[in-house]
């Protein structure tokens, strides 16, 4: 009879942790293939055992539950008496717990932030990624010190930190950590080959990959619209119809040239104080039957990691709007601390419609668009709130100031 259930992937590096702790104590666990996506998740039944819905997850065959993965790779290692897994003495255990939640606390997070864009898991943004990328190297860089001196992450031979953080890193040196990284860090090289190739390791992960090169990032295709069945031959006695229009180089040329010229305002705020100039000639000036005003906000706020990175988002988001620049004028900014941020802004836009302007982005369904009265009094101060950049927001009750932005004008 199996020890127990563990839900996950056997490639998911957290899943393949437990597994390989497990395995190396000759203890049998069930694995329930389950997928990492927590809404997929949603049965009371797993929510009882990992009330976030994510994996991997525990449920003994006595009924003991856990989530979180460094407690249940601790629980299962724990079960053989005899481990040497878990260190001889109580600075080994600390130790060991200290290295596990780095990895995946530290490391971990950084390089996802670094493969899953290239992957197409998550937007993707030319100089965004290429910081990731720093951030994610010089995270390792820790690990690539203590390897230095020492040839494992605690004592003289191999723990349970060594096994939990080459699991971790299995993804990212299939994918990112490539060639010229290893040849640049041979001490974290030469403890992962280790770990990898200890018989319960491999048991587990017989074929761990090693990439080449850093993976390129691949855009989607754009689905190809169905083109139009050819007309059938007028009869020769028929005069030739005449030429269609040509079509507008952009969808909002056909509502024609506005009267409120956008380039005017853009000039108004470029020049001259936000509250006390730009913003009263704007509501003297806006013309809501040809513009209107939109709430533009990340839908993804949780996964944003340093304020940096967000400000980078940004940019790209705007860099890819180009198209439309004719249509649009618009702020958004970063708000809260490292960890603890989120994307808001406000968008003037041609028209009554955002998709319009902002399809011809790529990522634009990577955002939230509210529409907004500027007859109502509260919709007017976030308009200005958000343009004057001297304001902070106010997120789940939680006042956050404003740290960096790009105006798109």
């Amino acid at each position: 009879m199996a020890f127990g259930k563990l839900y996950g992937l056997p490639d998911n590096g957290r899943t393949l942790s437990v597994l390989v702790a497990a395995k190396h104590n000759d203890l049998d666990l069930e694995l329930v293939q389950t997928q990492p996506n927590a809404a997929a998740n949603s049965s009371a039944e797993y929510r009882k055992i990992q009330p976030l819905g994510k994996i991997p997850a525990f449920e003994g065959a006595n009924g003991f539950t856990l989530s979180e993965v460094i407690a249940i790779a601790i629980y299962v290692t724990s079960q053989n008496e005899k481990t040497t897994l878990l260190g001889k003495t109580k600075q080994d255990y600390a130790s060991i717990v200290r290295w596990m939640s780095f990895v995946n606390g530290e490391a971990l997070p950084r390089l996802a932030a670094w493969y899953r864009p290239l992957l197409g898991a998550e937007p993707y943004n030319k100089k965004t990624n290429e910081e990731a990328a720093k951030v994610a190297v010089a995270t390792l860089s820790v690990l690539e010190q203590h390897l230095t001196e020492n040839t494992y992450l605690v004592g003289e031979r191999i723990t349970l930190a060594d096994l939990f953080a080459a699991s971790l890193l299995t993804r990212a040196f299939a994918l990112v950590l490539a060639k010229e990284y290893r040849s640049e860090n041979p001490a974290i090289t030469r403890w992962y080959n280790t770990i990898v190739n200890q018989e319960a390791f491999k048991a587990v992960f017989p074929e761990p990959k090693f990439a080449e090169e850093v993976i390129k990032y691949v855009a989607p295709k754009k689905e190809e619209k169905p083109k139009p069945a050819a007309a059938a031959p007028a009869a020769a006695a028929e005069e030739k119809p005449a030429a269609e229009a040509p079509k507008p180089k952009h969808a909002l040329e056909a509502l024609g040239k506005p009267t409120l010229i956008l380039d005017e305002w853009k000039r108004e705020y470029s020049n001259n104080d936000t509250r006390e100039v730009a913003m009263p000639w704007f509501w003297q000036n806006y013309k809501p039957e040809e513009y209107s005003l939109w709430k533009v906000d990340y839908k993804y706020n949780e996964e944003l990691k340093l304020t940096f990175m967000a400000n980078n988002l940004i940019g790209g988001f705007h860099a890819r709007l180009e198209a439309s620049r004719k249509y649009l004028f618009g702020c958004q900014g970063v708000f809260g601390a490292n960890y603890a941020c989120v994307i808001k802004g406000v968008f003037l836009v041609r028209g009554q419609e955002s998709a319009p302007a902002f399809e011809v982005g790529p990522d634009w369904e990577s955002y939230e668009f509210t529409k907004l009265d500027h007859t109502s009094e509260a919709d007017r101060k976030y308009v200005e709130d958000i343009w004057a950049w001297d304001t902070p927001v106010t997120v789940n009750g939680e006042s956050l100031p404003m740290v960096d932005g790009h105006v798109f004008k």
